[in-house]
């Protein structure tokens, strides 16, 4: 059986003690339904992860014992940030969940003309905790002991005039065949724009700032799709998904 492994906030130390926040604590007793003795792996997004057990449990507190420190990660040589038109529904759920388990080091939500999600105030904190808490519970599944930061949503033209990258790339179905970086990226940012697409106008500007057009084959992808098939062919030409291998 797989051992769970749990986020905390909190600084971690090993042979320590740690009584975990309200989340995990429901998580561990009301969905994974677990018990005093069990083992579990605890992080706190600082890199590494420590072995643990868990040590005693109330209505509404676990006590976890941390064991010895494993200086163990699972972050790509790629660092790879997206700025992402912000969706309806579960659609930015979907992408940033995925964008995680993909090896995504920072997602952006940006504001574009065609964009249809309006946040402000209460409303926007909350969601972008929310999405924050997606990333998370990503790097929880996936491996990852450093969770990548959702900043706070930002209009396009902000984000273009501060992102800073080897190679910058905007996608687009419009686009013509890109070139290949004459040398192996350290860094890439990517744009996608919202289901309408971004305007001509948008894709100048990012062109301006430094962007390169790029199409990824014949068919026109959903907003959700586009930067989760870029990112795996990104990741796997300069990341950590070059090497496949069989039972």
């Amino acid at each position: 059986m797989r051992i769970p492994r749990i986020h905390t906030g909190q600084a971690l130390e090993a042979n320590g003690s740690v009584e975990l926040e309200a989340g995990p604590g429901h998580y561990i007793t009301r969905v994974l339904r677990m018990r005093v003795g069990d083992s579990l792996i605890l992080f706190n997004g600082g890199g590494g992860q420590y072995r643990a057990t868990i040590e005693a449990m109330g209505k509404k507190s676990v006590l976890v014992a941390t064991g010895q420190f494993e200086a163990l990660e699972r972050e790509s040589d790629l660092q790879l940030q997206l700025g992402i038109a912000m969706s309806r529904g579960e659609r930015m759920d979907w992408i940033i969940q995925k964008a995680t388990e993909l090896g995504i080091s920072a997602v952006s939500p940006l504001l574009s003309e065609r964009t249809e999600v309006k946040l402000k105030g209460d409303r926007q904190d909350k969601k972008l905790k929310h999405w924050q808490q997606i990333a998370t519970s990503a790097c929880e599944q996936c491996g990852r002991n450093r969770v990548p930061p959702v900043h706070p949503p930002q209009a396009l033209e902000q984000w273009l005039a501060g992102v800073q990258a080897d190679v910058k790339l905007v996608l687009h179905h419009r686009a013509g065949t890109s070139t290949q970086p004459a040398t192996s990226p350290r860094s890439i940012a990517l744009l996608v724009g919202p289901e309408g697409g971004l305007s001509s106008s948008e894709i100048t500007a990012a062109e301006s700032a430094g962007f390169t057009s790029l199409q990824l084959g014949p068919r026109v992808l959903r907003t959700e799709t586009a930067p989760l098939a870029a990112i795996a062919i990104l990741q796997s030409r300069w990341g950590d998904m070059n090497e496949v291998s069989a039972s």
